[in-house]
């Protein structure tokens, strides 16, 4: 068998917000002309969570695919959820439900997601 050569490790880190985000919303984490509007959408829903009192405590933001969840989640591990919530906030900007069915649901879970989210921003 002859020796194969060893492949590159993925630049990328496997806890990217952009990447996950992307993944979720069923586009490729290699194809990238809408990453700009991705970025600004997620940017969007941090602001959000900051006013809500989730996160680090000065505004966070992502500025490419390097940025990871554990320098927003830290050791917070109750807040787990945040990744769900950003995805379906910017789901429901980027690609929203063809009706009107899909997107309450879609409203609803953002809904519960940021009171949840609130409450756990307020305990100690």
């Amino acid at each position: 068998m002859p020796d194969e050569e060893p492949q590159p490790a993925d630049p990328t880190p496997k806890n990217s917000i952009l990447n996950s985000v992307k993944n979720a919303l069923g586009v490729g984490t290699d194809y990238d002309p809408f990453d700009a509007e991705l970025i600004m959408h997620i940017n969007s829903v941090f602001s959000t969570l900051h006013q809500l009192g989730v996160g680090p405590a000065t505004p966070f933001s992502i500025s490419d695919k390097d940025d990871v969840w554990d320098t927003f989640i830290g050791s917070n591990s109750a807040i787990e959820s945040v990744k769900t919530y950003v995805y379906a906030k910017v789901k429901l900007i980027f690609d929203p439900p063809p009706n009107s069915f899909g997107i309450a649901a879609f409203e609803k879970i953002c809904q519960e997601y940021e009171w949840r989210l609130n409450v756990q921003g307020e305990t100690p």
